[in-house]
């Protein structure tokens, strides 16, 4: 077992430690020791950073996982670590504080939710800018009460408070009764219980600050639905409170200068913006329709008949999904059309309503000649990734349409 001094004081960042065990991964190394400062990977807590170093050799932690057996994971420089070797352990330190800002942070802001909806936190996580947790609620979110959410949040923060841990082998049922969620039956002895002065009482295995104060700030950067009850809020604490803040300012205000209109609020940019844009895509479909029209009207006086069939043949440089709109186009306005258009690798079949003619039976025998694949209805099929030209492909089309008629 790996004796815990990041339970014993959170706050220590670098201690002395005998290697127990390790194991070769490649470039990489697995070290297991008598003792670390390194928190492992749990309860939405990412695992702590920093090195490991000893007579000849240096590890780059990056993973720390395991319960009773903690591992600590990281490329290794120098010779090859062995079982005995005495090291040194530093933690990434600014990595640790502003994850223990965070879980704390996360204490309050779950809290508060609870104290106001009566919505119970169902997930968690810390990442490397932002943290966010999952809350389960029916009803509905805004602005204005996730700011007055934060501002409570704030207040507690702000006021100092002192956060406790203690430690049980079993709660007293007083105590329990006053945990913001109840004890997983998953959770055995001992119990790490943090307080939160009168705000807070939870199970947790995480680190955490001792005063609220050490959070800094809590700002909620984003929240949305995931599901009818679920909703998920992302919040920063400390200075990845404030990098984040500046990140969205930073784009806000660059977003804003790009707009031809540069006064506030950008919202209002955007709507106008739109406006245009779709006014701009309907004179575009106005434009295309009067182009197909013209070069339609070309193709049908080009047409070849087989059997009485129309058939036109067009290859393309348009995106698949215009060239099947063109030929959707032109079979619904000229009865009696089969049009088969191919593009750098792809081809569109499609056909007249009433025309008694499979697309898709069309497309299948063209695929068994020059590979590929695809699929589609009787009036319209398509299909790709052909060993042959776009060109050889229509023609081979052409013939296997002739079989079918």
């Amino acid at each position: 077992m790996t004796e815990k001094l990041f339970y014993r004081d959170p706050y220590l960042r670098e201690t002395r430690a005998k290697v127990l065990h390790v194991e070769k991964l490649g470039d990489r190394v697995r070290l297991l020791l008598d003792r670390t400062i390194f928190y492992p990977e749990g309860g939405g807590q990412p695992s702590d950073r920093g090195f490991i170093e000893g007579n000849g050799f240096r590890v780059l932690v990056d993973r720390v996982y395991g319960k009773d057996k903690i591992w600590h994971e990281g490329k290794l420089e120098g010779r090859f670590p062995e079982k005995g070797d005495e090291v040194r352990l530093t933690l990434d330190w600014e990595w640790r504080y502003e994850n223990m800002r965070a879980h704390t942070g996360q204490h309050i802001l779950s809290a508060v939710i609870k104290g106001l909806l009566g919505a119970d936190t169902t997930g968690f996580q810390i990442f490397p800018e932002h943290g966010k947790i999952e809350i389960d609620y029916p009803g509905e979110l805004s602005w204005e009460l996730v700011n007055e959410i934060e501002r409570k949040t704030n207040e507690i923060i702000w006021g100092d408070v002192e956060v406790e841990v203690e430690v049980y082998e079993e709660l007293p049922g007083e105590l329990s009764e006053r945990l913001r969620k109840p004890l997983s039956e998953k959770v055995k002895p001992p119990i790490r219980i943090v307080k939160i002065g009168t705000v807070d009482v939870t199970p947790c295995g995480g680190t955490h600050v001792r005063s609220t104060r050490e959070v800094g700030v809590l700002k909620v950067l984003n929240f949305y639905r995931k599901s009818r009850k679920l909703w998920r809020i992302e919040f920063a604490t400390g200075n990845r409170a404030l990098r984040a803040l500046n990140e969205i300012l930073k784009d806000y205000w660059g977003s804003l200068e790009e707009m031809p209109n540069k006064n506030r609020p950008l919202r209002e940019r955007v709507i106008e913006l739109r406006s245009e844009l779709e006014k701009l895509e309907e004179e575009k479909s106005k434009l295309r329709r009067e182009l197909w029209r013209w070069k339609a009207e070309a193709l049908i006086k080009n047409a070849r008949k087989i059997d009485g069939v129309r058939v036109i043949t067009l290859v393309e440089e348009w995106p698949m999904k215009d060239a099947q709109a063109f030929a959707i186009y032109l079979v619904e306005h000229n009865p009696g059309t089969v049009v088969l258009i191919a593009g750098e690798n792809y081809v569109v079949f499609a056909k007249s309503e009433k025309l008694d003619v499979s697309m898709r039976s069309l497309l299948r025998a063209v695929l068994a000649e020059v590979g590929g694949g695809g699929g589609g209805s009787d009036n319209l099929a398509k299909g790709g990734g052909f060993r042959v030209s776009p060109r050889e492909v229509l023609d081979i089309a052409v013939k296997k349409l002739g079989e079918l008629l």
